[in-house]
């Protein structure tokens, strides 16, 4: 349930002394071939972290051999500095691991504006180099974790192939994918261009559909290594649908480990004129701070739904709009439907179905309640 599940591939997680706890916060995982294919996805804010800046130009070649990850530091607006730090830190793995830096990417997560320790981090590099164990996903996995509660892995089997796969974020969990760092693995064959396609569809109905609090991230990297040890070469349907199985797995957990949530929303909207309506209209409702609040307080306020869907521009009658919570239908048409009385919230999933009468698109948004908790956890941590 990691990614070391896919044959072909080794993991560390350490604790280099980046953070001030003094726990892990250092990961290293290695592709050992016979390939090294690669893919990858990055944040689309235009403020970029210095290891974002990196790995988009090493993914640019196709190949990755390793991945450095380090939680408890960003290494974001640091300015030329902060990419001569992720400069050192993939030479230093390099030099650790007999590998060309142009072909290691850097990943790191935490704190905004501040230099990372290369004192402590460049040595835990070597110490994490050490260690490295096919067994050494769920410690790598570990170590990647800021204010997340519990470790994210996930696994698909494919006949003779697996894709495995890490993931981190808890918070700033907005489309442009998701604060996440995520490392897939498989050991099927299959080319970069092919890990591209698969990849991005995948991240396109999972990770970008996940919108906690609507805050993009400066770091969010979602990287596909393949090490094509099995030497099997799958079907390209089968492979993209084992790669959003994991995706989809991950960003699952992301959304129940959201900072402070107590409710997992999930938001289907139905026959839109667009996929490209139905997701601005899902959005727009998981968006609604009013609504996450009615969640949290078990409130089924349709009408808060129903102000959300005409913020958008997407295709719609006022008069034919219909929202169900929890299956009930408490708006049709526009207005009153069935007794709100009828809808039971008090579960961890709440399910909300906004129904525009425009067409036969659709789309699924994820989202959370807005609790004190998520106020006190990011007022007290400084981000």
């Amino acid at each position: 349930m990691s990614v070391t599940a896919a044959k072909g591939f080794t993991a560390a997680g350490v604790a280099a002394g980046i953070k001030d706890n003094g726990g892990p916060d250092l990961a290293l995982v290695v592709n050992t071939g016979p390939k090294q294919a690669a893919a990858g996805v990055f944040t689309s804010n235009r403020v970029k972290a210095a290891p974002v800046l990196w790995s988009e130009q090493v993914l640019r070649g196709g190949r990755v051999s390793a991945v450095v990850l380090n939680s408890g530091g960003a290494n974001a607006c640091t300015g030329p500095l902060g990419f001569q730090d992720t400069h050192a830190t993939a030479e230093r793995a390099a030099e650790v691991l007999g590998h060309s830096a142009a072909e290691v990417a850097v990943c790191s997560t935490g704190l905004i504006g501040v230099r990372l320790p290369m004192d402590r981090l460049l040595p835990g590099i070597e110490k994490a180099a050490a260690e490295l164990s096919a067994h050494g996903g769920d410690r790598a996995a570990i170590a990647i974790k800021t204010t997340d509660t519990v470790h994210k892995t996930a696994v698909a089997e494919g006949e003779g192939w697996v894709v495995g796969g890490m993931a981190k974020g808890a918070g700033m969990l907005a489309p442009g994918l998701a604060t996440m760092l995520v490392v897939l693995t498989t050991d099927a064959d299959v080319d970069a261009p092919g890990l591209d396609t698969a990849l991005r569809e995948a991240t396109r109905t999972t990770f970008d559909r996940v919108d906690s609090d609507g805050c993009m991230s400066t770091n969010d990297t979602v990287l596909l290594l393949a090490s094509g040890a099995s030497g099997i070469t799958p079907d390209a349907g089968e492979f993209a649908e084992a790669v959003r199985t994991v995706c989809d797995d991950l960003a699952q957990q992301l959304v129940r480990d959201a900072e402070g949530a107590s409710k997992d929303i999930r938001i289907e909207v139905v026959n839109a004129a667009s996929e490209d309506d139905a997701v601005e209209v899902g959005r727009s409702i998981a968006r609604n701070n009013l609504l996450k609040c009615a969640v949290h307080g078990e409130d089924p306020n349709w009408g808060r739904v129903l102000s959300a869907i005409g913020t958008t521009s997407a295709a719609f009658e006022p008069d034919r709009l219909n929202v169900a919570i929890n299956g009930v239908w408490v708006c049709r048409n526009g207005s009153v439907g069935e007794d709100r009385e009828l809808v039971d919230m008090r579960y961890r999933e709440v399910r909300i179905t906004a129904d525009l009468a425009a067409g036969d698109a659709s789309a699924v948004i994820w989202t959370n309640d807005l609790t004190a908790d998520y106020v006190h956890e990011n007022s007290a941590y400084s981000s």
